[in-house]
């Protein structure tokens, strides 16, 4: 299995990350186990959560995706088999929210904890916080790596301006500097990304780990009609909203790639990120053994130059 460097840092992944916002939320804790296990077999090491997964779901307070990895950590002879990456800054309720330093370091243990480890490999804003001054945002991190509780840092849903912004100061007080972006990019979600982040990202060497890379599972072309939204009562909403000419002409490209290769997709729509220069490894998430393979099989399939641009020109904004 290839392996890429998370930004600038020593930090070596394969090009495909686990989504853990499943964990806990749309599969239980035997079927996530199960999941883990598989895919470091396979040969893949980057898992993403967040502490705020699955505060969504009824009942739930949030950390529940960190606990589950937490236990499956637990069982021993894995933590050096994976990297974990991890976010703070959304609303986790009683005032938990944010990117001030006194917050950040009190939630860092937190999610420790629940992760039953002494350090986070790639610890992420989660959203930018404009009323926190960079400056105390950075030091708290500082301070983080220096006790060895945090290895490198990342931004998630950030524009230019402000990663550029972030950097700057970093630069100018010796802070630690974002190393990874996320942020959302697929075949569906392009412009966004490609006009001004991904240019910024070449250039700064900053790693790309983005989410919705299936675009909400629209990508693996389960949903091709309204008669399908009904298959997903949390994804249905979203993907109505790619039911038009250009999501049916995408997936009629995928389709297309699919029969050649012999492949699937889904495993197309990840390996035609895997191939974009600027991307580290995109995120996707499977609930079951049988998706797990898909998302495994995008890693090892290499899409030739007319296949990309058959989705390129597809999917063109």
């Amino acid at each position: 299995m290839q392996q890429r460097k998370l930004g600038k840092s020593d930090i070596a992944v394969a090009p495909l990350a686990f989504g853990g916002n499943v964990f806990g939320w749309s599969i239980d804790e035997k079927t996530s186990f199960s999941i883990l296990d598989k895919f470091v077999e396979s040969g893949l090491n980057l898992i993403d959560t967040a502490d705020v997964y699955s505060r969504w779901v009824p009942g739930n307070q949030g950390g529940e995706s960190e606990t589950i990895i937490g236990k499956w950590l637990a069982q021993g002879g894995r933590r050096d088999k994976v990297v974990i990456a991890t976010k703070v800054g959304k609303d986790m309720g009683e005032g938990r929210i944010g990117l001030k330093k006194a917050y950040i370091l009190r939630a860092v243990e937190d999610s420790l904890r629940r992760l039953r480890t002494d350090h986070i490999d790639l610890y992420q804003s989660h959203d930018d916080d404009r009323s926190t001054p960079f400056e105390e945002t950075l030091e708290a991190y500082g301070e983080l790596v220096k006790a060895g509780k945090v290895r490198i840092i990342g931004a998630s849903n950030y524009d230019v301006e402000r990663l550029a912004q972030a950097r700057q100061v970093g630069e100018q007080l010796g802070l630690p500097l974002y190393q990874t972006l996320q942020p959302e990019y697929s075949l569906i979600a392009r412009e966004d990304f490609e006009r001004k982040l991904e240019p910024y990202c070449l250039e700064h060497g900053v790693g790309v780990i983005g989410f919705y890379s299936l675009a909400s599972g629209f990508l693996s072309g389960k949903y091709r009609s309204e008669a399908d939204l009904g298959k997903s009562a949390a994804r249905g909403g979203r993907v109505k909203g790619y039911l038009n000419e250009r999501g049916l002409k995408i997936l009629a490209a995928l389709d297309t790639v699919a029969e050649r290769r012999a492949s699937t997709p889904a495993s197309v729509a990840l390996a035609w990120l895997i191939a974009r220069p600027s991307v580290t490894a995109p995120i996707a998430s499977a609930t079951s053994l049988a998706q797990l393979d898909a998302l495994v099989a995008a890693t090892r399939l290499q899409l030739e130059a007319d296949d990309i641009g058959l989705l390129d020109q597809a999917s063109a904004y």
